[in-house]
């Protein structure tokens, strides 16, 4: 069954978001975490920014300091190698850098379709654990509080932290809770057998496996235990990287949750497609598949989609219900965020038994 989507909007350009200076530019507005809270959705979007400053012969890479704050390291382009768009090698020891950092910035939506107000309100790197950047926030709403979990990247690699807000104005930080390399983290929006559960992207470095998300589960949110793989057969679209999208929403038969496929890239300096899938999952045993889209429900189609930073990606990383609708947003081409909205009914219809 071919979903159709009921419609798509770009909400967000690099060039909506002011950068942290004057002297730094954004390149990206994208990998938005989403949710209802009162009368209106609010994102956290993922604001990508380097120098505007070009320096012949040499690449600036910039980084967050205890002392100095936002700065530029300035390497001679001899000494590096360019991976993709987004990363450079160091030819001395083979380590990577970001050609880039992110912090995340608070946008209201209003009814969820439109932009109502860019803030001025963000959150930003504190700690050498942050120090290249704070990435793709997924928000999931307990009890009384917004939690979010991010990506902080540094020299220790890609690690997952957690946060919290009660109004998007102010945060409170609980620190790491899945260690390098792992992304992706979603937590779901209630207890499962009585704990709470998120799914989590480890990285084999060793290729013993096909790409694969995991569950794990928590007494109190911080510490992570009863790790388990999730058992996802999938083709050619999801052979390079899988990851968890937005955080699972409850359905009368189990959770939806929906996830990206990465193609595996056939040629140097590419990063591969971007897709999206969905799986439901079983209501009280998570790590059971129920069914899945055995092709991608969301494929880049649109311009922004095929072009931008990184061409041909769809990310998505927030849902929001909507009567009978959904609501997924997205980043685009790792340069800007969209919506797209489904038919709920049709998307669950659109799921096959999985194997």
């Amino acid at each position: 069954m071919t979903l159709q989507r009921l419609s798509t909007r770009l909400l967000l350009r690099p060039e909506d978001l002011r950068a942290s200076r004057a002297d730094f530019e954004v390149v990206g507005a994208f990998n938005p975490g989403a949710v209802r809270a009162g009368d209106e959705v609010v994102l956290l979007v993922r604001v990508a920014e380097r120098p505007r400053e070009v320096r012949p012969g040499f690449t600036g890479l910039p980084r967050w300091d205890a002392v100095e704050g936002l700065m530029v390291d300035w390497v001679p382009d001899a000494e590096l190698d360019i991976v993709d768009p987004r990363v450079v090698r160091r030819k001395s020891d083979g380590l990577v850098r970001l050609t880039f950092i992110s912090h995340l910035c608070v946008v209201r939506c209003g009814d969820g379709r439109s932009v109502r107000e860019a803030t001025g309100v963000t959150f930003g790197p504190q700690s050498e654990l942050e120090e290249f950047g704070v990435e793709d926030p997924r928000i999931t709403a307990v009890n009384d509080r917004f939690y979010f979990t991010y990506v902080a990247v540094s020299r220790h690699g890609p690690a997952t932290a957690l946060a919290s807000t009660s109004d998007f104005r102010t945060f409170e930080r609980h620190g790491v809770i899945f260690c390098p390399e792992n992304k992706d983290v979603v937590l779901f929006p209630e207890p499962v057998g009585g704990n709470f559960t998120a799914l989590h992207r480890p990285v084999c470095g060793t290729p013993f496996t096909r790409p694969e998300m995991w569950v794990a589960r928590s007494p109190d949110l911080i510490h992570w235990g009863a790790h388990t793989p999730l058992t996802l057969s999938g083709g050619e679209w999801q052979s390079g990287r899988v990851g968890a999208g937005p955080p699972p929403v409850r359905v009368p038969d189990g959770w939806l949750a929906i996830y990206h496929g990465n193609q595996r890239p056939t040629r140097p300096g590419e990063v591969g497609t971007y897709y999206g899938g969905a799986l439901l999952l079983d209501a009280n045993d998570p790590t059971r598949v129920l069914k899945r889209t055995a092709e991608p429900f969301m494929r880049p189609e649109t311009d922004f989609e095929r072009t931008g930073f990184v061409p041909n990606v769809v990310f998505p990383t927030g849902l929001v219900r909507d009567g009978e609708s959904v609501l997924v947003y997205y980043g685009a081409a790792d340069a800007v965020t969209a919506i797209a909205e489904f038919s709920l009914a049709d998307l669950l219809a659109a799921m096959s038994t999985a194997d």
